[in-house]
């Protein structure tokens, strides 16, 4: 959507230069009334007045908006460009388009951030005949800038300009992100086709007596290795699949069984890693896959193919494949139910799929024919695939058991859990926390460590999975962050601040931030919103991380060179606190307890 403010303005320009032009025009005439000018001139100035109350309205409604947002953390980026767009527009009123470019200054000696549009102005300018010097520009610019909340001093140097002074105290962070997670279970095709099979034929009586499957890994190794090398066996699996999607009383028996293991496993790994999702396999879409089938049918966009039916997409080279030709449905299939199901019952917005980086090529190719039947527009909805690598062990090789087995989840939890209470007893934490502290904190480390490797890594790379480089309390790993953030948290306790005295504070104490440390620390707090929107805009969680332990390390200066609490040196009392840098530390403490929030980390009061 375009600024609604810049859109007024424009208008109001057009009009202002056609009442100017016919101002001038009739005033050059005898008889102005004969030819109608006036009764039009009226008409604009009417309209032109309306405009004027519209824009007035718009931008007192647009200031009472940011009003309440500095009640919150507001992007200081964003709004920085809100206030350079309007002052160029102000300034250069009938450049079509202008370059806005403000970003962090790296440097900061040269200001907190820095407008670099004047230089490409002037080459636009030039390019239409029009010569002005970028410093011009650049003053010319600088004396339309409206007031604001934010900017302290702005300085010209060089073809740009700096900011100063862009912080500003927000020690309360209010962020709400409304989603509905679903784990879309595959639980309908050729896989679940060998299990059942199997199971006819390792448990007979299935029907009548409940087989005793410990092990769903191990059974379905069995059917897999089966399928590779008996023909019989691997056509019974396909007509297994085929009776199951017709809903045969006695498979659906055997696929319930399975799906109960199945799910209660997972549920174990969903507990320990305080996971809440929505099941929903592909066993929930076969009446829908019936009907989306007929839906291509019917405009004309499936295709026969040795009696499968296939859909071209336009710009993909492979088809996908709707109907098998023994008459069952496929990936597919089901994936094209799920995606009409989002957009239509759910009314999704935003969909993301997250699946390892190889399966890229079949979304593309789902996308591309769900926008070709109309099912969605890619400028309206975003729909998009979210792939991640392969985990790799320290041999570089693909992460396995010694015996070569896929590494289960559940049993990394468990070594994790083990080695977390080896290193909290390493450090004596078992000594000093009580048996549920110290159980808590074996949790936090374990499970937010094995979290926190994982996404502190670029997903679309593969990584190398280390227990001793995760749990390792230095560097950017989430034990050192854990311990960062009790720390910060101990700081209150210690200076007998309770959360009802910091929130006061909030509302009446100026942050004063005269150390170079405090402004470190206050300029990268306020980045976090624009952490927010870049990891919403390309859904890379390891910016956020990168980010995390950006923080904690500059609280850390920021802690050891500006004292927040001064104690008697002989009894140990306290006997000053400043304020201002116990409000600092509480926004640390909050912004990380949402960045913790957002990347499913519990920390904890005390480790």
């Amino acid at each position: 959507m375009g600024d609604p403010v810049a859109e007024y303005s424009s208008r109001l320009q057009q009009q202002e230069q056609e009442i100017h032009s016919l101002t001038a025009e009739i005033e050059s005439l005898k008889n102005p009334q004969s030819l109608g000018l006036s009764s039009h001139l009226d008409g604009l100035r009417e309209e032109n007045a309306k405009l004027k109350y519209r824009l007035n309205i718009l931008k007192r409604s647009l200031q009472e908006e940011r009003s309440q947002c500095s009640k919150t953390m507001m992007n200081i980026n964003q709004r920085l460009q809100e206030i350079f767009g309007e002052a160029i527009r102000e300034a250069w009123p009938d450049l079509e388009n202008p370059p806005l470019a403000v970003t962090p200054n790296q440097q900061a000696k040269f200001g907190d951030y820095q407008c670099n549009s004047a230089m490409a102005m002037a080459q636009m300018m030039k390019s239409k005949g029009l010569k002005v010097n970028p410093r011009e520009i650049a003053e010319k610019i600088q004396q339309n800038i409206p007031d604001n909340e934010l900017i302290e001093k702005t300085e010209i140097a060089g073809p740009g300009f700096k900011i100063l002074h862009a912080v500003c105290h927000r020690a309360h962070v209010d962020f709400v992100y409304p989603h509905q997670k679903l784990n879309h279970v595959g639980d309908w095709g050729t896989q679940f086709g060998m299990l059942i099979a199997h199971l006819q034929d390792k448990f007979p009586n299935y029907l009548t007596v409940s087989p005793p499957i410990g092990d769903l890994q191990a059974f379905y190794k069995e059917s897999k290795k089966r399928f590779d090398e008996e023909e019989d066996f691997k056509k019974r699996a396909y007509q297994c699949v085929v009776k199951l999607q017709s809903k045969d009383p006695a498979f659906i028996k055997g696929w319930n069984l399975i799906c109960d293991v199945s799910r209660n496993e997972f549920q174990k790994v969903y507990n320990c890693l305080d996971i809440q999702i929505i099941e929903r396999g592909e066993s929930f879409y076969q009446e829908k896959m019936i009907a989306v089938v007929k839906e291509f049918e019917a405009k004309g966009l499936v295709e026969m193919d040795e009696g499968r039916k296939i859909v071209f997409a336009p710009g993909q080279q492979i088809p996908l494949t709707v109907v098998k030709s023994d008459g069952g449905y496929t990936y597919d299939t089901s994936d094209l139910a799920a995606l009409r199901q989002r957009l239509f019952d759910e009314k999704a917005d935003i969909i993301i799929y997250v699946t390892d980086s190889g399966q890229g090529t079949h979304f593309q190719v789902v996308f591309a024919a769900a926008q070709m039947i109309g099912w969605y527009d890619p400028k309206v909805t975003r729909v998009e695939h979210a792939g991640f690598g392969v985990v790799l062990g320290e041999d570089k090789k693909k992460f396995k058991t010694r015996s070569g087995d896929t590494v289960r989840l559940m049993d990394l939890l468990d070594e994790g859990l083990k080695r977390s209470m080896d290193k909290l007893k390493e450090k004596d934490r078992d000594k000093v926390l009580s048996t549920e502290e110290l159980t808590k904190a074996q949790h936090s480390v374990a499970f937010g460590c094995i979290k926190y490797a994982d996404l502190s890594h670029n997903r679309i790379n593969d990584y190398v999975f280390s227990f001793d480089k995760m749990l390792d309390d230095r560097g950017n790993t989430a034990a050192y962050l854990l311990y960062a953030f009790t720390r910060i948290r101990s700081i209150a306790r210690l200076a007998n601040i309770d959360e009802v005295a910091l929130r006061k504070a909030a509302e009446t104490t100026d942050v004063l931030l005269q150390h170079d440390k405090e402004w470190k620390l206050g300029k990268c707090l306020i980045r976090f919103p624009e952490i927010l929107q870049k990891i919403l805009d390309d859904l890379l969680l390891h910016t956020l991380c990168d980010y995390l332990y950006e923080l904690a390390t500059t609280f850390t200066e920021f802690y050891d060179s500006c004292y927040c609490i001064e104690k008697d040196r002989q009894t140990g009392e306290v006997v000053k606190v400043n304020m201002w840098r116990m409000l600092l530390c509480d926004a640390t403490a909050a912004i990380m307890a949402k960045g913790f929030d957002i990347l499913g980390i519990n920390p904890v009061s005390r480790m």
